[in-house]
């Protein structure tokens, strides 16, 4: 089992590893893949030295499974190249996310939609993944007619830039900038580039995925994405208005029952989601939850993820566990 791991000295390439290292994928070789600068550097995995070779180089390889996060226009150009030779790819950017002939995969929803005939194979955004998590088990007992997200990112869904930029903002420094303003002390409405209806990338991902990974096109979702001087995950206040009536104590029952879901709603106690305590874990976190007062049939609730695990690295590892689990590779 040979596992190539393009982008690898990138921010979310580095969690990568470090979960690869945590589960049970039964890697062979371990094959690191970065830009033309990085080649021939060492990293370290399992204990073992590698040298980060060139995307050629891996291509020629053929590993059975290649895990892309290096960015949309490397995976445009290289993953059909490692398909082209037989190797599964895992793909961490938006390039292929909303492409018919793609699969949008998070695995405790619709891995059963992969087969062997699926060369390349879309891991959704990571604000997505945490929103169709609780989206998921809710749309299956009261069928969803609607979502208002608004979302509170982390500055490491930039990358490693974005969190210097704001380390050094702390420290009172005048850095570089990642984003038009400073975001020490701040909140920018601004996630990814605006669009020409005034939307930015990162809201139309959230509109127009989770349709796609939960196979329902029936509802109608709407998203307002900020960016927030956070490091530790990204939160998401979410309104779902449903078809079917429901009790409160039902919804917290099925969210606690839900497999990588963990339900933390305990006002009385302060208990409820917060990124401090969701960064370095796997699961998703939900709280907060309680009737929209406003209007029938509506929810509201709260989610936090670690954006680079469930909403990056361990998604897309999952993703090559169940290949490997149902040899599919």
């Amino acid at each position: 089992m040979k596992v190539a791991v393009v982008g690898a000295t990138g921010m979310v390439g580095q969690v990568m590893l470090k979960v690869l290292e945590e589960r049970n994928l039964p890697i062979t070789e371990l094959i690191p893949v970065a830009s033309e600068r990085s080649v021939g550097n060492k990293i370290q995995f399992k204990d073992k030295e590698f040298t980060i070779v060139s995307m050629d180089d891996a291509i020629a390889v053929k590993p059975e499974i290649a895990v892309f996060s290096a960015g949309g226009n490397t995976s445009l150009e290289y993953a059909p190249k490692f398909a082209e030779v037989g190797t599964v790819v895992i793909d961490n950017s938006s390039a292929w996310r909303m492409d018919p002939t793609k699969k949008l995969v998070v695995p405790e929803i619709n891995a059963n939609v992969l087969t062997k005939e699926d060369k390349i194979i879309a891991n959704p955004n990571c604000s997505t993944i945490q929103l169709v998590m609780v989206l998921h088990p809710l749309n299956i007992k009261y069928d969803i007619k609607r979502v208002v997200v608004s979302t509170y990112q982390s500055v490491t869904g930039t990358g490693k830039a974005a969190v210097d930029q704001l380390n050094a903002e702390i420290a009172g420094e005048s850095p570089e900038k990642v984003y038009p303003y400073q975001i020490f002390k701040n909140a920018l409405p601004h996630c990814d580039v605006f669009a020409d209806d005034d939307y930015t990338k990162e809201e139309i991902k959230l509109m127009k995925e989770p349709k796609k990974i939960l196979g329902d096109d029936t509802f109608n979702l709407t998203a307002t994405a900020v960016r927030v001087p956070v490091q530790g995950g990204h939160s998401e206040s979410v309104n779902i208005e449903f078809e079917n009536e429901f009790e409160l104590e039902e919804v917290r029952k099925i969210l606690a029952e839900t497999p990588s879901v963990v339900l933390q709603d305990n006002v009385k106690n302060n208990e409820y989601p917060m990124p401090l305590y969701s960064e370095g874990k796997d699961e998703v976190f939900v709280g907060r939850i309680r009737r929209d007062l406003s209007q029938p049939k509506t929810l509201n609730l709260w989610i936090v993820a670690d954006n680079l695990r469930k909403g990056a690295a361990t998604n897309a590892v999952q993703i090559a566990e169940y290949l490997v689990e149902h040899n599919l590779v």
